[in-house]
């Protein structure tokens, strides 16, 4: 399937946002997901579903101070 994830377009087999996550190697816990411009709540990673050329934007805590 084709996405673009953060602005890059990318091949995958993810079928879900946890999938997707997992396929690229981002842990989960210290992340925001925005699939065409709509946040995923972290409890619906694993059950929403990914389509054709959706629109991801995957943002990585950082803390500091």
């Amino acid at each position: 399937m084709r996405l673009k994830v953060n602005g890059e377009l990318i091949e995958c087999s993810a079928g879900t946002v946890a999938a997707l996550l997992e396929e690229l190697g981002v842990s989960a816990p210290a992340v925001a997901v925005e699939v065409n411009l709509a946040i995923v709540k972290k409890k619906d990673f694993g059950t929403f579903a990914l389509k054709e050329d959706d629109q991801v934007e995957i943002v990585n805590f950082v803390g500091g101070g």
